[in-house]
């Protein structure tokens, strides 16, 4: 029997996508910022996952942050349920 994906794990767990856009400086020009998008399973409002790559951002690489902006929706949640006034009978 298959076991349940490692992500979907995770998701039962109260983890949700979280997209950051991060812009950061050109190590060579540091007038000019480049874009880059990180995805991963996080856990909101805290955010441990994306915090501990943005350390590791600071301490290994060479472009310094500007800005990061960040997105989390959660995928799994409970069903939304909408009564409908009506009957439609078909012959």
């Amino acid at each position: 029997m298959a076991s349940a994906s490692k992500d979907f794990i995770r998701q039962l767990e109260g983890y949700g996508l979280t997209t950051a856009s991060i812009l950061y400086r050109l190590p060579d020009h540091p007038a000019l910022l480049q874009t880059y998008i990180w995805q991963d399973y996080d856990l909101a409002p805290r955010f441990p996952v994306l915090l501990d790559f943005l350390e590791f951002w600071q301490k290994e690489l060479a472009g310094p942050l500007h800005s990061v902006t960040v997105t989390h929706a959660r995928l799994i949640r409970p069903a939304e349920f909408r009564a409908v006034d009506g009957e439609i009978n078909l012959h």
